[in-house]
């Protein structure tokens, strides 16, 4: 008998709990009391119970994909500094070739390096100019020493080789002649 009222006074306060549920206008509370499906969502039968090993598998393959396009990014501008390094060779040969020359010829060469150098500026490959400024191993390669006439020292005084940038990246050091301090100086 005791059982018996034990379960009456367990079905009485589960009715008293979906009238309070009612009355408090929590709809979807009410509606989840009575909706078979939402029970089922409820305790984790839906289709997708299984994400969590899905997520890291797919977050270790994203990983995998994102290093083999770094890394083929890389290759990339490996090759196109590269590129850019002879192209810039041919720039000096075409200097050094116009200096030698008189005449039409000059002319000439001299329309060929201006629209190499336009196109070098058109895509980001530009010369350094260092000679004053203050030496920075990050540009510049140091060739030679000079007595420092008026210059400060430490200064590039001389430029041997034209250094370049392309997107402010080196891809080759200027060589240049460093003004130092002589005993004289002193």
């Amino acid at each position: 008998m005791a059982i018996r009222c034990l379960f009456s006074a367990r079905k009485n306060l589960n009715c008293v709990g979906r009238l309070q549920l009612f009355l408090s206008n929590d709809c979807s509370a009410v509606i989840g009391l009575y909706s078979t499906a939402a029970k089922q969502w409820g305790t984790g039968d839906d289709c997708h119970g299984d994400d969590t090993t899905d997520d890291s598998s797919h977050a270790g393959t994203n990983v995998r994909l994102l290093e083999m396009r770094a890394s083929k990014l890389e290759e990339q501008v490996r090759e196109l500094t590269s590129f850019c390094r002879d192209l810039v060779e041919v720039a000096d040969l075409l200097k050094q070739t116009t200096g030698n020359l008189q005449g039409e010829e000059v002319q000439r060469l001299a329309q060929v390096k201006d629209r190499l150098q336009g196109v070098f500026t058109k895509h980001g490959l530009e010369k350094m100019s260092p000679v004053g400024a203050k030496y920075d191993p990050y540009q510049h390669e140091i060739v030679c020493h000079t007595p420092a006439e008026g210059e400060e020292p430490g200064t590039v005084a001389v430029v041997k080789q034209d250094g370049y940038k392309l997107h402010g990246r080196t891809i080759r050091h200027a060589q240049v002649g460093i003004a130092v301090m002589t005993q004289e100086q002193d």
